[in-house]
């Protein structure tokens, strides 16, 4: 079967992947994790990540991020290289584990990107309290990772990630540790924090819903190899109201992401 591709110019493509293959060694034996993966991200666009666990998503992220390296194919941001645009504080990654700090507090947990772009924090201080408004979490600047709940730590982390107003945001499952009903909430909050900064963004998710009312582009992928398998656009106009949830539109999209998922496709 086919897969779908959405054709971008490259002069839009604020990510291209090409070609990239990535195996790893698991138990004395190669795990093929990612295999021709070939897309292109337009530039100020959403697009989710979904597929079943070991079809290479999150190695997709960490090969974006330029964490790993691939075997094969080549991946450019902006026709640079992803370590030396992340170098720059180009890139900016929140993962579902926020790894903040926990003796610094919510100012400073934002504040360290700019530490360690070798920049001073009382430099940027308008920025950092604009950041940690923009999340909702004004009146917690001083507060500590212990102070706050497990949805409040992913907005300190999603802050850090945009402290210097990146060009690309990477997402790894940033509310995969959160309930269902805080879940919905982040999606909107996250929502709402894009559409304020609408940073380049690819996320990283294994949740349908999540992925539909989110992104402007949902990538499937399947696993043994991981490849990419459908494209698929989402219509929904911005803002999206939490009404959406129970549409009957979105509720097609979503049985389209759920069949497409279910389907096999050939290596």
């Amino acid at each position: 079967m086919a897969v779908e591709r959405l054709d971008v110019p490259h002069e839009l493509a604020d990510l291209s992947v090409d070609g990239v293959s990535k195996t790893f060694s698991a138990a004395g034996r190669p795990v093929r994790a990612l295999a021709s993966v070939t897309l292109k991200v337009k530039r100020g666009s959403f697009v989710a990540l979904i597929g079943p666990s070991g079809c290479g998503k999150s190695t997709l992220i960490r090969l974006v991020a330029g964490l790993e390296k691939p075997d094969e194919g080549v991946i450019r941001l902006r026709n640079e290289d992803p370590r030396a645009f992340r170098a720059r504080g180009e890139l900016g990654i929140a993962f579902q584990d926020p790894a903040l700090l926990p003796w610094r507090t919510v100012r400073r947990n934002v504040a360290l990107p700019f530490e360690v772009l070798g920049e001073s924090q009382a430099r940027h201080a308008t920025r950092i309290d604009e950041l940690i408004k923009l999340v909702g979490l004004d009146g917690y600047a001083d507060a500590l990772p212990s102070q706050l709940s497990g949805g409040m730590r992913q907005r300190v982390a999603i802050a850090r990630a945009l402290a210097t107003n990146p060009s690309m945001l990477l997402l790894d499952e940033p509310f995969g540790a959160l309930d269902q009903i805080l879940r919905r909430t982040m999606n909107q909050e996250l929502q709402r924090i894009w559409m304020a900064s609408p940073t380049t963004t690819l996320m990283v998710t294994h949740s349908i819903d999540e992925a539909a009312f989110l992104a402007d582009l949902v990538v499937v992928m399947q696993a043994a190899p991981g490849r990419i398998v459908g494209m698929i656009p989402m219509p929904f106009p911005r803002p999206r109201s939490p009404s959406l949830f129970s549409s009957p539109q979105f509720h097609a999209a979503c049985d389209r992401l759920a069949a497409k998922l279910e389907t096999p496709e050939a290596s």
